[in-house]
């Protein structure tokens, strides 16, 4: 994936939010937990980044599709639904890795895991119909290794 040109979040808060992310080495918010998602436009093919909170599961990174409380799912959620390859930065590290969406019997335990991370997600859920899907990122090992990309 990493050949291929990527282009940020057309909102622009979020554009601005990846820009300070890649200037101070994933620092954006000092004490939050930021990555750089990267999913591969289900329509053009073109690799789309956005920014998102998340919470660690053992090895696993959870980010959730809010967008806002909004009553349609964010554009990168049906990207990755679509092909779950996905490319993760946390920190400066760059790695490939698998998403997919928590089953019914996973998400009541990773959604109380991400309220406590951004409390905000619970008022998101109160003002839409739809669930708020949890997403479960998983490194994709090489040999037992996280491979740079």
């Amino acid at each position: 994936m990493s050949a291929e040109e990527v282009t940020d979040s057309p909102v622009g808060w979020v554009a601005g939010h990846i820009r300070r992310f890649v200037e101070t080495g994933g620092q954006a918010r000092p004490g939050m937990n930021d990555l750089l998602l990267t999913t591969r436009g289900r329509r053009t093919g073109i690799l789309r980044r956005t920014a998102l909170v998340y919470a660690r599961d053992g090895e696993r990174y959870l980010v959730v599709a809010s967008n806002a409380g909004a009553d349609r799912h964010p554009a990168w959620y049906l990207n990755l639904v679509a092909d779950p390859a996905v490319t993760v930065q946390v920190g400066s590290q760059t790695f490939a890795a698998t998403a997919r969406t928590a089953t019914a019997a996973e998400r009541p335990r990773l959604w109380r895991l991400m309220v406590e991370t951004m409390p905000s997600y619970q008022r998101y859920q109160e003002t839409t119909a739809r669930q708020i899907p949890v997403i479960i990122v998983s490194a994709a090992a090489v040999f037992g290794e996280v491979p740079a990309m």
